[in-house]
């Protein structure tokens, strides 16, 4: 049944001036029809890897033969893809889902070089193996995905620098196999909306996606202009990247080797920050939040180690949550496993054999000075606003439910907050190296199931979508934007009784196109980043970035 939604001019003028969105399909504008939009944020999977056979999609098929052949590190055309270095199971999480049979980085190389293009990862277990693979359910080695790496890797935009310029050789040239039993997500993509044209939203991996996520912003490292300086008497600070004169490639070492076929790529310095860009360090890669709990937080959480150079200083930057809370609105950070990353030590400290992975960036508010918990202030803000989803078991998986939590509640009594980030723990959230597709979308699609139980789900719009690439290819080049991305293509899946139908979305988007539509539904003040970010793309030749609207259709409801 189909009712017809209010239109309202006026917000779609106020919204356009305020955003400078493009307006809703059928001409009606009434965004206030969405009360409440959920986001939530998955983990390292580009586009082609999991969507590149989705219907209607620019896919695999569509690849140009410049993105498909894999270069050398020499600008060469690559004979053959390299092996997987390590193997399939190299430093794989004890107790992750792996597969029935391990491949040795002896069985990846008589495979993966006969051949330089994308291939199915099914076809490279079954290259050495008779068992059944279902390549979805299998937790694989980890990838590189990080600041400048990724951008090696896209190399200018041909994307034909993965292989060379990856840690695990040829696997990053792997698809999977959309077995429908397997990837419930491929299920909500037909009946909804896909984006096939989402872009992470700055280059390299979780961190700073997290952080582009709430703020469109890098996090400033302090320094003197020509070094950083960690502001505890006597603590480190991290050491730059070493780039060459282009100012985007890493710099090789001596022993770096030569081609890629002989072993991954080695670096002068790969750092947590850039060099200084106009007199600032940016932190680009994994630093650890500087309250509890982090990763250099000490065995009870209640201090962390700020000395440390791995250790990032309190941020001060606007984020989307000090414009809601300044406009009255509601929201909140529900993270998986939160109650138990706060009451246990540090993963690699050696906490429960249980831990359900908690990845300490991931919680990217965690890094402002407004919630810092010594303060009264930064105490009441992370009771309001940063709670805790439960954590999943593979009993919850199977059995397609939710565990106890705040999170839950929540969306029973109808009670989240008109914009709520939802983020899975580590062993639901589709992260190679401890997590697989499977389960983490069985997962997905149960909090999709409970939120469309909800009482809210009538004015509701989700936004599924996956923080950044996880060193996995995709064919289609980034458009060009600023110094900080956007980074590789990603999936995004947009669900709500007013999404289209069956329906691929072409618009480019980004990561922080969430922010757009949240800053456009609710009339606030625009972040700086997405300011530069569109800028940027205008002067480049690209259009700015969409805010979602064009995946509704508010003229009528469903």
């Amino acid at each position: 049944m189909r009712v017809r939604a209010i239109a309202s001019g006026f917000l779609a003028g106020l919204a356009a001036c305020v955003a400078g969105g493009p307006a809703v399909a059928g001409g009606h504008d009434d965004l206030r029809e969405i009360q409440t939009v959920v986001v939530i944020y998955a983990e390292n999977r580009s586009f082609d890897n999991l969507f590149g056979k989705f219907p209607g999609a620019n896919g695999l098929a569509r690849a140009s033969a410049t993105s498909i052949r894999q270069l050398d590190r020499d600008g060469s055309v690559l004979a053959g893809l390299p092996a997987v270095w390590g193997g399939t199971n190299f430093k794989v999480t004890a107790g992750a889902p792996g597969a029935p049979q391990e491949l040795t980085q002896a069985d990846t190389a008589a495979y993966l070089g006969t051949f330089n293009h994308p291939y199915s990862l099914g076809s490279l277990y079954g290259s050495a193996s008779t068992v059944d693979t279902h390549p979805l359910q299998y937790a694989t080695r980890d990838l590189y995905h990080r600041f400048y790496e990724n951008q090696m890797q896209i190399n200018g935009g041909a994307n034909n620098g993965f292989a060379a310029w990856a840690d695990s050789g040829g696997l990053a040239m792997a698809y999977l196999d959309n077995d429908r039993d397997d990837h419930p997500l491929w299920q909500l993509a037909r009946r909804y909306v896909l984006a096939d044209n989402f872009f992470q939203a700055a280059f390299g991996g979780s961190y700073l996606n997290h952080q582009y996520l709430i703020c469109s912003c890098a996090p400033i490292y302090p320094g003197d202009g020509t070094k950083p300086i960690n502001p505890v008497a006597g603590g480190a600070a991290p050491v730059p990247s070493v780039l060459n004169a282009d100012g985007v490639t890493l710099t090789t070492s001596a022993t770096s080797p030569a081609s890629a076929l002989a072993g991954p790529p080695s670096f002068v310095n790969s750092s947590t920050l850039t060099p200084a860009i106009g007199g600032v360090f940016y932190s680009i890669n994994t630093m650890q939040p500087p309250y509890p709990p982090s990763g250099n937080g000490n065995a009870t959480q209640t201090s962390v180690n700020l000395a440390s150079a791995g250790t990032m200083v309190p941020q001060t930057q606007v984020t989307i949550g000090d414009l809601l809370s300044q406009a009255g609105v509601g929201w909140a950070y529900y993270s998986g496993a939160w109650n138990f990353a706060l009451a246990n030590a540090p993963f690699s400290a050696g906490s429960s054999a249980a831990n359900p992975n908690f990845q300490y960036h991931h919680q990217p508010f965690n890094f402002y000075a407004a919630f810092d918990p010594s303060t009264p202030a930064g105490a009441a803000n992370r009771a309001a606003h940063l709670l805790d989803a439960g954590v999943v078991t593979p009993t919850d998986v199977a059995a397609g439910t939710l565990p106890p939590s705040q999170f839950l509640t929540d969306i029973q009594n109808g009670n989240l907050p008109p914009v709520t980030f939802y983020k899975p723990h580590g062993t639901v959230n589709e992260h190679p190296g401890y997590a697989n597709v499977t389960d983490g979308d069985r997962h997905i699609a149960a909090v999709v199931a409970a939120l469309q139980n909800s009482p809210q789900w009538r004015h509701m719009l989700i936004v599924i979508t996956y923080d950044e690439f996880g060193g996995q290819w995709d064919h289609v080049a980034p458009p060009k934007g600023d110094l900080f991305g956007p980074g590789t293509r990603i999936p995004a899946i947009i669900i709500s009784p007013y999404a289209k139908e069956h329906f691929v979305d072409h618009t480019q988007y980004d990561t922080a196109s969430v922010l757009r539509f949240i800053t456009r539904r609710w009339n606030l003040p625009v972040l700086p980043g997405l300011q530069v970010r569109d800028q940027a793309l205008v002067r480049n030749g690209y259009p700015p970035m969409g805010d979602l609207t064009r995946a509704l259709d508010l003229d009528e409801r469903h």
